[in-house]
């Protein structure tokens, strides 16, 4: 993060309310085109907001606040959409490469983007059962019966696994995950 975001005064949160958040409303219309759905724009105004605020550094006084939120509005929506669409072809060469029979051991590393580093690097180190079965269910949208029939176990097992995959994820991927904005700091 920039070292401009803790240094802040508070005119210059007034400054970026006066020159950003009345146009909210505006925005929230502009983003329900984009989007074509209330819920998904409030979100994406929210995001932008977050944004703007990151970069409120950058904004030049006196230009014009609206057409900037505006741009930063676009520009998230597009990044969303495009980032959207690599997870969607990474989730299908996952499918491609996860094979439903008994033999199935490992996932191959993905190639391309979507998946950073540090989430295939955990997914690896995870006990092949277990990801056998978050890749099934998490990544390959299968229902829980359908995992157990795909492994050959019963629908608790698979569970059972899929709690233990998740909860051994999330103790390796959460420093990543607060650093990289996902979630908040404890």
């Amino acid at each position: 993060m920039d070292s401009n975001i803790q240094t802040r005064t508070p005119s210059q949160r007034a400054e970026f309310d006066r020159e950003v958040l009345t146009h909210r409303s505006e925005l929230i219309g502009a983003a329900t085109r984009m989007t074509g759905s209330r819920a998904a724009a409030e979100d994406l105004v929210q995001e932008a907001v977050l944004r703007a605020w990151t970069f409120w550094h950058r904004f030049q006084p006196g230009t014009n606040g609206r057409a900037w939120m505006h741009r930063i509005l676009v520009n998230t929506f597009i990044n969303g959409y495009r980032r959207r669409r690599r997870e969607r072809e990474i989730l299908g060469e996952i499918k491609r490469d996860v094979r439903t029979d008994s033999g199935w051991d490992r996932v191959r590393p993905v190639p391309g983007e979507g998946l950073g580093d540090e989430v295939t690097a955990a997914l690896e180190t995870l006990a092949p059962e277990f990801r056998q079965v978050l890749v099934l269910v998490d990544l390959g949208d299968k229902s829980y019966k359908d995992a157990a029939a795909a492994i050959g176990c019963p629908i608790g097992t698979v569970m059972s696994r899929l709690h233990r995959a998740r909860r051994a994820m999330k103790e390796q991927l959460g420093d990543y995950a607060v650093s990289e904005g996902y979630v908040a700091a404890a």
